[in-house]
């Protein structure tokens, strides 16, 4: 593991999202429209199908593998067990996504795959050394990253874009704005894993400075801390190990602590442990 950089993993590319964080209802049409066609989004009609704009498409196209809920195969996407398993009309877990909990799997889905679509989240999310920092820094700390990894090294207005998307998605917008459909597009606010904070000059701009609030898993519901866990153990431990230590669910960056701000299973969690750790 020592040889891994924080973008180990990652697709080397950003900025792929066309600026839209994934909005209410996004998944659920993507799924619907490549279960009766699997060119449906790459058609002369999609805008139509799904019922957004031109430029929203590739958008709705990219978040559908960045949670893996669809993979290439050529110019088509088909979906996943993944996508059968959670969206399914009929046996689906959640197919309108109404639990937290299924929010909270889709982020875990989202910043613990590898190839990893999103590289700016698993940064933040599982390898920043600051709970705040100013967005200037973390493009700089984005740029490092990349470097280090031997990606080509991303424009600051490329950077600048994935910050402002990730904010858009996480944070809590601002209480007196006037749009208000923005405010109900972003469900994964919910989850309040982010904020933001004004600089000390510009009281009325809440967006220069990225907060995270690494205690916000505390609230993530005990099947998906157990599933996080499980599924980190299960990539990453021995074969012959038999179990994988809470220290290191609690404290590897690529482990649900570090990666999602997901507290790793107590007690309450429905996995069987060992005295020092989560059996696997």
């Amino acid at each position: 593991m020592s040889n891994r950089t924080p973008l180990t993993g990652c697709l080397p590319g950003f900025g792929r999202h066309r600026g839209y964080p994934p909005r209410y209802g996004w998944l659920r049409k993507v799924y619907d429209a490549l279960l009766q066609d699997p060119t449906a989004l790459r058609r002369p009609d999609a805008t139509v199908v799904l019922g957004v704009g031109k430029s929203m498409v590739p958008s709705m196209a990219f978040w559908s593998q960045a949670f893996g809920l669809a993979a290439r195969n050529g110019q088509d996407l088909l979906l996943t067990d993944r996508a059968h398993w959670l969206l399914d009309e009929e046996t689906g877990a959640d197919p309108y996504l109404e639990l937290d909990a299924s929010l909270w799997l889709l982020h875990w889905w989202l910043v613990s795959s590898e190839p990893c679509h999103v590289p700016t989240w698993r940064y933040l999310f599982g390898h920043s050394p600051f709970s705040r920092s100013s967005r200037a820094e973390l493009q700089g700390r984005l740029a490092a990253a990349a470097d280090a990894a031997s990606h080509r090294t991303p424009a600051a207005s490329v950077l600048a874009s994935d910050i402002a998307c990730l904010v858009s998605m996480y944070a809590p917008g601002d209480p007196t704005a006037a749009n208000i459909e923005d405010e109900l597009s972003n469900p994964f606010r919910t989850l309040h894993l982010l904020d933001t904070e004004p600089p000390a000059d510009r009281t009325a701009d809440r967006s220069h400075l990225v907060v995270l609030r690494r205690m916000a898993g505390r609230h993530c519901p005990a099947p998906v801390q157990a599933y996080a866990s499980l599924d980190f153990a299960a990539r990453t431990a021995s074969p012959a190990a038999g179990s994988v230590s809470l220290t290191r669910l609690a404290s590897d960056p690529m482990g649900p602590a570090g990666f999602s701000s997901l507290a790793p299973p107590t007690s309450g969690a429905s996995c069987a442990k060992s005295p020092t750790g989560v059996r696997i």
